[in-house]
């Protein structure tokens, strides 16, 4: 069933709503929702810091609520598309099941991956309390990995979009693979890029803007041919400058 562009712009507002909120309660946290903070670790002092306290001050559940939080609040803009095609192609009885179903096998790829950098994490604050060191290691890691063809293939694999089953059960495990891999594909070009704030002593929700720009940024662009080259893809920030010209 294809979707009027009115229904098409309403899809892309929910969904940048529903996001504008994550960032509310990932950023201000009213309410004392979350009571250990979501990318700054707090450290402990002298030779006391050891897994077991950094366990204690951060519960790793409560990790990884802020960990969910973070990536909701950054990658749902990028799932726009990817929701309007599963609208598209189900009947409108099924379409809101097969989108909660695609989102949470999106998720999960996610969380797979924040139970392991989150591991990362805690073992960088036991070895290097409040360093910068392993911001600076990463960062050169995650240059790296930015200007890869690896990281390109998993930009363009993020461009595919699979053919759906428009009923019955195949419909649903359709668009659950369909979150699964996608999901997989966004881990694989982002993780670096979602981790650097994370390992930030301080300063990491700017960071955490800065990084969903940059993604959002780079999602945009068109599928490239993987090779390495300095490309800083900013598409969105032309865009920018595009709908609001300099006026003279």
């Amino acid at each position: 069933m294809k979707t009027s562009n009115a229904n098409r712009n309403l899809i892309s507002y929910i969904i940048w709503g529903i996001s504008i909120i994550f960032w509310f309660i990932l950023l201000w946290n009213p309410g004392n929702l979350m009571t250990a903070a979501h990318c700054k670790m707090t450290l402990c002092e002298g030779n006391a810091t050891s897994l077991k306290m950094l366990l204690k001050i951060n519960p790793f559940p409560e990790m990884m609520a802020g960990w969910i939080l973070m990536v909701f609040a950054m990658m749902l803009p990028k799932l726009i598309v990817p929701i309007q095609i599963i609208i598209d192609h189900s009947f409108k009885n099924m379409s809101f099941l097969m989108v909660l179903i695609f989102v949470i096998g999106y998720a999960l790829t996610w969380i797979v991956a924040g139970v392991l950098l989150n591991i990362l994490i805690l073992f960088l604050n036991i070895q290097m309390p409040g360093s910068f060191i392993p911001v600076v290691i990463l960062g050169i890691i995650a240059l790296i990995w930015q200007f890869s063809p690896t990281k390109q293939k998993c930009l363009n694999k993020g461009h595919y979009h699979p053919v759906l089953a428009a009923w019955g059960s195949k419909a649903y495990t359709d668009a659950f693979s369909f979150g699964l891999t996608h999901g997989f594909w966004c881990v694989g070009a982002g993780w670096a890029l979602m981790l650097f704030p994370m390992l930030l002593p301080q300063g990491h929700n700017f960071a955490m803007l800065i990084v969903t720009f940059i993604m959002l940024s780079e999602h945009m662009e068109h599928p490239q041919i993987p090779r390495w080259r300095i490309d800083l893809r900013l598409k969105l920030l032309r865009i920018i400058i595009l709908q609001n010209p300099i006026k003279r």
